[in-house]
């Protein structure tokens, strides 16, 4: 097995692990958006505030698209 089979069968793992524990805990995954949206626009100066909140408003969006996908709850 290459080096690029490796990885990506690791990369792989880590994905399914990580969507687990997003869907196991909404909140901090949205909590975590909210914060990591909040340091750019600080660091950026407020120049991209309405592109940073709407790329923030869309990864949460996706969360729960991805769980009405999955037959979850689906409801922030």
């Amino acid at each position: 097995m290459s080096f690029m089979d490796t990885l990506k069968d690791k990369l792989g793992m880590s994905k399914s692990r990580a969507a687990d524990l997003a869907e196991q805990h909404p909140d901090q995954v949205n909590q975590g958006i909210d914060r990591a949206g909040q340091t750019l626009d600080d660091r950026t100066g407020g120049k991209y505030s309405d592109r940073i909140d709407t790329g923030t408003d869309k990864a949460k969006d996706a969360m729960g698209n991805r769980k009405d996908d999955e037959g979850g709850s689906g409801s922030m």
